[in-house]
């Protein structure tokens, strides 16, 4: 039997017909490579059953060819879309993706910590979790960029909705139809209590009242985990002891209003003819449940974050019209409309 020696880089550009330089460069798909000559060298590897060394990659080029994509959550809608656009833009780009699940904050503080040495990345995608000036610096040091996917950040490439925004866009739909007794079920996590997201989306609760004249009541707003039956048990608990129900509900996710609308369909209350629900995210059960919802696209958010990668990386020319802050839309359903004029 007779054992052929592996085809190396050279093998590979002599049988393109182009330089190392080009060679490597179209293999590890970065820009300034032509169509035709990329095919070219990609139609060679394939010829030669040529293997991409990860350690020749990193002599040659300085880099690891890795990025660690940083996740809170494996089992939510949200974090699985933006996940999936992140790694199909990185994977195309012949870019390895390490998955790193940190659920909790301090799990979240170890990993920062013992990433330098443990293992090197070229950089680091951080989604939907606040990273401390501590962390940054540590990141820095080892020469990892730092992406942030699901929030928008002043420190770092960032890609997000405007969550204030969306907040306002529910709030004053509901108020244009005439609802002055709006609950909040508003979204709490405990590993960040002050975490942009939440705070924002309830500020913009408060600011729409505050601006039509409406006092906020606290009796109609309660805080919860992102778990639909918790919001399911805060409704419930506000219809019971308010001392005027609410005519419509303010949701920060989807998720929790899935749970609103279980609970006021099992009493025996009618959406929206006795109460109205809102939601932000557009999750696909929303169009099933009828639910009107602040529409973003989550997916390509991931794709975004995962570009700024690239840019960051020098794998693609800088973009300074790429849209870090993602549009949204008001999705109108039959889950909202106009304020009864009598009571429950």
């Amino acid at each position: 039997m007779t054992i052929h020696a592996a085809a190396s880089l050279a093998d590979v550009a002599r049988r393109a017909g182009v330089s190392l330089s080009t060679a490597s460069r179209a293999l590890n798909n970065a820009y300034g490579v032509s169509v035709g000559t990329r095919a070219r060298v990609l139609e060679s590897a394939h010829a030669l059953d040529f293997v991409v060394s990860p350690d020749a990659r990193r002599l040659a080029t300085g880099t690891t060819g890795r990025v660690a994509l940083v996740v809170p959550h494996l089992d939510r809608w949200f974090f699985g879309q933006i996940t999936s656009g992140i790694e199909r833009v990185l994977s195309q780009a012949n870019l390895d993706v390490l998955l790193y699940h940190v659920d909790d904050e301090q799990h979240r503080r170890e990993f920062l910590t013992k990433l330098p040495a443990r293992r090197k990345v070229d950089a680091v995608v951080i989604v939907a979790f606040p990273v401390t000036e501590e962390d940054q610096t540590r990141l820095e040091k080892i020469g990892a960029k730092i992406v942030a996917a699901g929030s928008r950040s002043n420190a770092y490439p960032s890609v997000g909705i405007d969550d204030y925004a969306a907040g306002r866009l529910a709030m004053d739909h509901l108020l244009s139809l005439g609802h002055t007794r709006i609950a909040m079920i508003a979204l709490r996590n405990p590993d960040q209590p002050d975490w942009s997201t939440d705070r924002d989306r309830a500020q913009a609760y408060r600011d729409a009242l505050n601006e039509h004249g409406l006092p906020m009541d606290p009796d109609l707003v309660r805080e919860v985990e992102l778990v639909p039956a918790d919001a399911a048990e805060a409704i419930g608990d506000i219809l019971d002891t308010a001392a005027e129900p609410p005519t419509a509900v303010y949701t920060h996710a989807d998720e929790l209003a899935f749970g609103v609308l279980r609970i006021l369909r099992n009493r025996g209350h009618r959406v929206p003819e006795d109460i109205s629900v809102i939601g932000i995210d557009d999750h696909p059960m929303a169009e099933l449940l009828d639910l009107t919802t602040i529409a973003q696209d989550v997916r390509a958010q991931g794709a975004t974050a995962g570009r700024l990668v690239l840019q960051a990386l020098g794998l693609e020319p800088a973009d300074p019209g790429i849209a870090t802050t993602y549009p949204i839309s008001l999705i109108l359903r039959s889950s909202t409309g106009r304020a009864r004029t009598t009571a429950l």
